[in-house]
């Protein structure tokens, strides 16, 4: 009897040290790479300081590509993927094709973590990592990154067709396409400050300055000149008309102005139910700066693989 309670009792311990073990791998945490990678986040910072010097609007770039990565089926750098003859990635997907960029960047990182690391720390948290790091080197809040995601061995060009907020989208659409991805309306509104930093492309925001009314006339008029009716679909603006490369809450003002660049930003403020938090943000930048960091941490929990689910890569733009 005794001998069959002991075996009972060694069973019951082993399972609850493989749930335990469960529920570790399959949550993130800050102090991953403590012992395996003392000077990730250094290095990491190091690379994207410099390349934030060499050119502020990378900052924007790879807050993107964050973005667009953790929306398409979670945050494991599925992104970063090239496409080959065998092989279709998401980056030639619509919402990503010529506008996407930045990879270099990460590539650098990279290669300076795997020349400390070897083999240890996933693109998906360098990419997440460096998304932090452009924003606070533009000016903007910082937060604690979890840490522990791993690399996917595929990719997705139709959910990236499918997944990623379209910039001609009406805030019904963008408040259900947050929501499948667990984020809330306000999530959608503070997320979508990023735009205090970076550039769009004249066929990102043509149909926004020649058909949309809810639109300041001079705003129109201005962006009008540099993207006509046809043509000049790659000419760049400013997603934030005042200060496009300081991560602050202007954009918030830009709105409430109606110089919205996008469709999709004029929409959450429009007479909807996130006109008053627009309101708020525009007067309160610590409001917006806090809501964006806890948001940006949501975010990149979004169905990350954990344990012994996908790899860590030894290349961003290659699976092992």
């Amino acid at each position: 009897m005794a001998s069959v309670i002991s075996t009972l009792t060694l069973s019951n311990i082993l399972l609850i040290l493989l749930l335990s073990s469960c529920v570790a791998n399959a949550q993130l945490s800050a102090n991953f790479y403590a012992n395996s990678c003392p000077n990730l986040q250094t290095i990491v910072l190091n690379g994207m300081t410099q390349a934030v010097n060499r050119e502020a609007r990378i900052g924007a770039s790879i807050l993107r590509l964050f973005f667009h990565d953790c929306f398409v089926n979670g945050c494991d750098a599925s992104i970063l993927l090239d496409d080959t003859s065998t092989f279709t990635g998401e980056k030639n997907a619509a919402p990503n094709r010529n506008s996407a960029r930045g990879y270099e960047v990460i590539d650098t990182i990279k290669s300076n973590v795997e020349a400390a690391c070897n083999a240890t720390v996933s693109c998906a948290d360098i990419l997440a990592l460096a998304a932090r790091d452009g924003v606070v080197q533009l000016g903007g809040p910082t937060w604690q990154v979890l840490l522990g995601r791993r690399d996917a061995r595929t990719a997705s060009q139709s959910a990236a067709n499918n997944q990623i907020p379209s910039p001609f989208a009406n805030l019904a659409a963008l408040t259900s396409s947050f929501a499948a991805k667990g984020l809330s309306a306000r999530d959608l509104t503070a997320l979508s400050g990023g735009h205090t930093i970076g550039l769009a492309r004249c066929a990102m925001f043509r149909s926004r300055i020649y058909n949309d009314t809810n639109i300041d006339a001079n705003f129109a008029a201005t962006r009008r000149a540099n993207c006509p009716a046809s043509g000049g679909d790659n000419n760049l603006a400013p997603l934030d008309t005042l200060t496009s490369t300081r991560f602050d809450n202007n954009y918030y003002r830009d709105l409430v102005a109606q110089r919205g660049l996008l469709h999709s930003d004029q929409e959450l403020f429009n007479g909807g139910s996130q006109d008053a938090l627009v309101q708020t943000y525009s007067n309160n930048p610590a409001t917006f700066s806090a809501d964006f960091a806890a948001a940006m941490v949501r975010m990149g929990n979004i169905s990350p693989l954990t344990g012994t689910s996908g790899e860590i890569r030894r290349n961003c733009r290659v699976v092992n």
